[in-house]
């Protein structure tokens, strides 16, 4: 499962790292401000139902775009926008026949950038503590996803979503969680977004190699979604060590 993730990348380092275009995206008028904002805002704690930054294959050039979506996906047949909150996952095994996501399965793939995401590890019966997850070369990465675009029949407006891809854990992810998000590698990212073959490459969707990953403690912090900044990806023995005070100061 992913249900958070971070993105310390802005508009111009993702656009490098995807070798994207423009920013495009339907939203919301009230959301609208944010394709200005959002380029400027990196996001330490991305939680579902917000705006984020996703790369997809242009209709017009069929080249990569930058495309501004909500995190949870909405068919285009929904009658309200309510079912989002529980698609920000996918099951990689079941899209294909899913009447949720078969669709964008065959027709609208895409890319999201994150650079961690965070998982919680089951200590005892009230404490779990929290991990940060990413590559091992600290890089820019991809979580496989697919997007959909929804009308608001009630308001006449369209709003584009999507949902990030989740498979079996390898060895590193099986201690937090019976799933992890599929991590596309670079040289499968025209595969993926390949909207021209309705074939879904489902080999691409299995669980990235662990030894390219690690793990490290995080601040519990990262639970509330009004927190927000740098230090949540912090190691938690150097937050510990930054606050004790130096005797050389």
């Amino acid at each position: 499962m992913c249900g958070r993730y971070s993105r310390r990348w802005d508009k111009q380092r993702i656009a490098e790292a995807f070798q994207t275009g423009h920013v495009d995206g339907l939203v919301y008028e009230e959301e609208r401000d944010a394709l200005d904002d959002w380029s400027a805002a990196p996001s330490y704690n991305v939680a579902p139902q917000t705006m984020q930054p996703v790369v997809r294959t242009s209709r017009e050039t069929g080249r990569r775009e930058l495309a501004l979506m909500r995190w949870g996906l909405i068919p285009f047949w929904a009658k309200d926008a309510k079912i989002g909150y529980s698609t920000i996952n996918a099951r990689a095994e079941t899209i294909a026949s899913s009447a949720i996501f078969r669709e964008a399965a065959k027709r609208r793939r895409c890319l999201v950038p994150a650079d961690a995401f965070y998982e919680w590890q089951k200590l005892d019966a009230k404490t779990r503590q929290p991990y940060a997850i990413g590559l091992r070369e600290r890089e820019i990465f991809a979580f496989a996803g697919l997007w959909e675009t929804w009308r608001d029949k009630t308001a006449d407006r369209q709003l584009e979503t999507y949902t990030i891809l989740t498979t079996d854990p390898n060895e590193l992810l099986e201690p937090f969680h019976d799933r992890m998000p599929v991590i596309l590698d670079p040289r499968d990212y025209d595969r993926w977004l390949d909207a021209s073959s309705v074939q879904l490459p489902a080999d691409l969707l299995r669980p990235y190699p662990a030894e390219r990953m690690r793990s490290w403690k995080v601040s519990d912090r990262v639970g509330n979604v009004r927190n927000n900044d740098p230090e949540l990806l912090a190691p938690v023995g150097e937050l510990k060590a930054a606050s004790q005070p130096s005797l050389f100061a």
